[in-house]
């Protein structure tokens, strides 16, 4: 996406018919950019999802379209001077939508000053991607999260098979995003999903790059600077596989500690 800055209802309806044209099925997962509903804006009377608009647009969306939506908003609780850059996973649920996973980004980006308007999370957290009879194990993150390998790992050593990343990650180091999202494949052997924006903000340009890699490290799809949807389709049986072929996970030594 191409994200109008601090404009939520557009960046809503962007989100609509970004998709409208694409032949999405029951069961799919749609991944979309950190803070798709207002840009990475650290204004805190303009980003925090005060009024739980986004939280109902990607609740109806889910339900409308019989998918996992993995989004991210900016959460502000009435008694914290600070905001969670949040992950909002949505599925549908008896007409109404379902909230299935909340994960507040952990690694705030101090190099961009995020630390002045939002706190970091304390948690990894996980989903379930349900389509059909199949389930993939689903690990949040956030843009800067990427960086920290740590946080991956915690997510394979608990069951983690699939990384889901939405990102407002800088042109000027596009090549550290591409090279790190691969990384985190190879080494966790999970399939990861990294979904950039595009365009411009008031301060920093951006170059996409939206990326499906496999768990061998394999891309199984990309995209360029331009908004688009990228549409993969993804074995949870070669995931699995390859684990128990090359089980390189069973030789982790230095396990988190709590």
């Amino acid at each position: 996406m191409d994200i109008v800055w601090e404009d939520r209802a557009a960046n809503h309806a962007l989100v609509e018919r970004m998709l409208d044209p694409v032949d999405i099925r029951a069961g799919d997962l749609v991944v979309l950019p950190e803070l798709f509903d207002v840009g990475f804006s650290l204004n805190l009377e303009a980003a925090p999802d005060k009024a739980d608009e986004t939280l109902r647009f990607l609740l109806r969306l889910a339900d409308d379209l019989g998918v996992t939506i993995h989004g991210s908003r900016a959460v502000r609780r009435c008694d914290c001077d600070k905001a969670l850059n949040t992950v909002l996973v949505a599925a549908p649920g008896d007409g109404e939508g379902a909230v299935l996973c909340e994960y507040a980004k952990v690694h705030p980006f101090s190099y961009g000053r995020e630390p002045e308007s939002y706190t970091g999370g304390q948690r990894v957290e996980m989903y379930d991607w349900a389509s059909g009879d199949e389930r993939l194990r689903v690990c949040p993150a956030v843009c800067y999260d990427l960086r920290f390998p740590e946080l991956f790992r915690i997510g394979a050593m608990r069951g983690a098979e699939c990384f889901a990343l939405g990102a407002n990650w800088p042109a000027a180091r596009q090549a550290h995003w591409r090279a790190l999202l691969i990384a985190r494949a190879i080494e966790n052997q999970a399939v990861v999903f990294g979904v950039n924006r595009v365009g411009n903000d008031p301060f920093i340009e951006y170059a996409g790059g939206t990326i499906a890699v496999s768990a061998k490290g394999e891309v199984l799809g990309e995209l360029g600077d331009a908004a688009g949807v990228l549409t993969v389709e993804v074995d949870p049986g070669a995931v699995r596989s390859w684990r128990e072929t090359f089980p390189a996970l069973k030789d982790v030594r230095l396990r988190e500690i709590r």
